[in-house]
């Protein structure tokens, strides 16, 4: 008969086993920090210059909330405050289109990692969420997620976010892929 540890334990040890992968082992000083960027819309049916509206972003917010607390309490990854960066990171958004650009604002931050995410709204009831964690020294992708979302309310953006953490960004990689 083979045993089989339980999940919570498997996950424990895969989440230990992958923080070399998401920028090191923790530090004595504590945990990994991650500027965690808010999430942002890529919405093709709005013109120029005009905002989401307000359910787009207030589940913008949710994603953004979500990918902390699942990167906190799973990863043990420590957010940074936005806050000295918040006019570099207005002047370069959307981060998606800037072509690297999250990592040295992260670096400026004192963090380790720069975690990016932007939901692709193709319609009302179809989103795509990506999420991005990259190395804030050198600006290398080290875990990369993408899922594909057939509702619109603010359970499905809060699920995809949970899902993208824990089926991709920290889940067991391929034989022979990282």
């Amino acid at each position: 008969m083979r045993l089989r540890a339980h999940p919570a334990v498997r996950r424990h040890a895969l989440a230990l086993a992958l923080l070399p992968l998401l920028g090191g082992v923790a530090s004595a000083e504590g945990a990994r920090k991650a500027a965690i960027f808010p999430a942002e819309l890529n919405d093709p049916t709005l013109a120029y210059g005009r905002k989401p509206a307000p359910a787009d972003q207030k589940r913008l917010g949710l994603v953004t909330d979500v990918l902390k607390a699942q990167l906190t309490e799973k990863a043990g990854i420590e957010s940074v405050d936005l806050a000295p960066q918040a006019e570099e990171i207005r002047k370069e958004s959307p981060l998606y289109k800037c072509n690297g650009c999250a990592s040295p604002i992260a670096k400026a931050l004192g963090a380790e990692l720069a975690v990016t995410a932007f939901a692709d709204k193709g319609s009302n009831q179809l989103f795509n969420l990506v999420v991005t964690i990259s190395e804030a020294e050198s600006g290398k992708v080290v875990r990369q997620g993408q899922v594909t979302i057939r509702a619109n309310t603010d359970d499905d953006w809060s699920h995809a976010a949970r899902w993208i953490v824990k089926n991709r960004l920290l889940a067991e990689p391929l034989p022979g892929r990282s």
